[in-house]
């Protein structure tokens, strides 16, 4: 891509989606992610009606009088975009491939944590860590990562969400709000999630494409596994072939669904052809 093409792509995203942070996300996004974090304040006398849990004991033994901790909620969050870049991000038929909803969603949370005088870092990530953008503040930090977002060659192809949240709660060490964007096509992440999301406030946004869901019935075709690169042919007019393909992703989707829900972690799907605004605003109201 050249220089002068990125410049114009970066504009447009900056403007959509910096437009969308200010005008719709911004009530939202500070209710459902503030508050999550409280620092001590100071200490005062007990008074009728305060929650005995914040009782200081020591301070309350020393005066012979019971004292409450106060604790006021935290002005900044750290808050993280953990990318999936593997090459099933690429597909898409309808009017955006995966990776074009996952560059703009992820955009729109980085200017709402801006907006908010948050810090916005990036994982990108595969079957391994493929980069990561510490987080910091400011537009300068917002545009190179849009960038980043646009221009990124990953060097692998595959997937491991396990790895990738293995390397958050290890290499992270402040608790922060972490947004894991994925077509979480991939198994055996349930015990890194769980982790995680003990360690850190995790939102997992599932991005896919109707294609996906069903097969249409064409007559013989040849597949392609973006991520391991193996070719298959499939016989589309048979009606068993096609039952059997949407069978296995609604199971694989439900599944996905009931993962989130037992390890705790709030989460929303966003299908290719759909508003991800709604899709947005619903999941940020279900936190208030």
């Amino acid at each position: 891509m050249e220089a002068t093409d990125l410049l114009k792509k970066v504009r447009q995203i900056e403007i959509k989606t910096r437009g969308l942070s200010a005008n719709i996300f911004a009530g939202e996004y500070h209710s459902a992610f503030k508050g999550r974090g409280m620092t001590f304040s100071e200490v005062r006398e007990y008074q009728y009606g305060d929650d005995i849990r914040n009782i200081d004991w020591n301070v309350t033994a020393r005066f012979n009088h019971p004292y409450i901790k106060i604790f006021e909620e935290e002005r900044e969050l750290t808050v993280l975009l953990m990318i999936d870049v593997s090459g099933s991000r690429e597909f898409g038929t309808s009017f955006k491939y995966k990776k074009n909803v996952i560059t703009e969603m992820a955009a729109v949370l980085a200017f709402s944590a801006i907006q908010n005088n948050d810090k916005i870092g990036v994982i990108f990530f595969s079957d391994r860590i493929e980069k990561f953008i510490p987080p910091k503040k400011g537009k300068k930090h917002i545009l190179h990562i849009i960038r980043e977002f646009i221009t990124f060659t990953p060097e692998h192809r595959e997937t491991n969400i396990s790895e990738a949240l293995k390397y958050l709660t290890n290499a992270i060490k402040k608790r922060c709000t972490t947004f894991l964007i994925s077509d979480f096509i991939d198994d055996n992440f349930e015990d890194a999630l769980k982790i995680a999301n003990q360690k850190h406030d995790v939102v997992a946004l599932k991005v896919f494409d109707k294609r996906e869901t069903e097969i249409p019935s064409i007559g013989m075709i040849k597949l392609k596994d973006a991520e391991t690169g193996q070719y298959q042919w499939a016989d589309t007019s048979n009606k068993g072939v096609r039952e059997a393909y949407s069978k296995w992703w609604r199971e694989k989707h439900d599944s996905t669904r009931r993962l989130f829900s037992k390890c705790g972690v709030d989460n929303v799907s966003v299908r290719t052809d759909e508003d991800y605004v709604k899709a947005l605003i619903s999941l940020f109201k279900k936190r208030i």
